[in-house]
């Protein structure tokens, strides 16, 4: 386990899937990440890549052959290697291997990068391209919130704060996780999403066309929050497990395949790719206040 901390943050990091497991505020002591109760939803904040959401057929296809790929991909199962660390900078990396070539035939080195500056954690994913052609991914992030923050709240105290006031209207899946081309418009109040225990009954909300590149978890009883800035990422999932005291808050580059054909990988919707020997590189941040 890899600890950073500062006078304001102390976060954990473990080496499976350099999965962040801990985000504690020390001046008011609250533990602001999902602690991974495994009979409700095992994990903490696991990072998806090289593909975001599930494949059709679970398989990814790429220069006319098919590969057996996992829903959010490998990376979150992969133990990490920590080429650097300091009191508050960390760099994880997952190097291109005969197990990853089972299901992604690229050469690449997948580094997962944590910096704690005040009150700040930047996580920022670089894919280094090590091939001789081009490399096609996708990637994202998953982090799970714990709500309420505080002893005697309700979950119903809290929303989730847009920093622009837009209609919200989310992608609808299919009951295997597939974009099946439907829409449903998500009431909000002003700029605010209410959380209720029944908002993800009907799987993830899926935003495609924000405006907000901001959200904030917030609650009218305090001034406590978790701010998610995800400037590059123009994508973005909130989802919990239904009745669940955790709200995720998940930018993506790339999403779940949409029903209908299998399309190749340089097709998917919102793919990324490297040139060879180029690096690729995205950041998102975590607030606490």
């Amino acid at each position: 386990m890899t600890t950073l901390e500062n006078d304001h943050l102390r976060v954990s990091i473990r080496p499976k899937g350099a999965e962040l497991t801990s985000i504690l505020h020390k001046a008011s002591g609250i533990e602001h990440l999902w602690q991974a109760a495994p009979d409700v939803w095992g994990w903490h904040a696991p990072n998806l890549f090289p593909v975001v959401g599930g494949c059709l057929n679970n398989q990814l296809l790429i220069d006319g052959k098919t590969y057996p790929i996992e829903r959010h991909g490998f990376a979150r199962q992969s133990i990490f290697e920590t080429t650097e660390s300091s009191a508050t900078h960390a760099v994880f990396s997952l190097h291109s291997s005969d197990a990853t070539r089972v299901h992604f035939p690229y050469e690449f080195d997948f580094q997962i990068i944590y910096e704690l500056t005040d009150s700040t954690l930047t996580i920022t994913y670089r894919v280094v391209n090590e091939d001789e052609k081009m490399v096609y991914f996708s990637v994202g992030a998953h982090p799970a919130f714990a709500v309420p923050f505080l002893p005697g709240e309700a979950y119903e105290d809290y929303f989730i704060e847009f920093d622009q006031k837009e209609p919200l209207e989310t992608h609808m899946l299919s009951a295997a996780g597939f974009f099946n081309g439907e829409t449903k418009p998500v009431p909000t109040v002003g700029n605010r999403l209410p959380l209720t225990k029944h908002l993800f009954d009907q799987d993830a909300l899926v935003f495609k066309e924000l405006a907000s590149r901001r959200v904030a978890i917030r609650s009218d009883r305090h001034e406590h929050s978790v701010t998610v800035d995800y400037p590059a990422f123009p994508y973005l999932g909130i989802w919990a497990k239904p009745g669940a005291s955790f709200v995720c808050i998940e930018p993506w580059l790339g999403c779940a395949d949409s029903e209908g054909p299998q399309k190749p990988i340089e097709e998917k919707e919102d793919i990324q790719h490297v040139e060879p020997g180029q690096v690729f590189t995205a950041s998102f941040t975590v607030t606490v206040a």
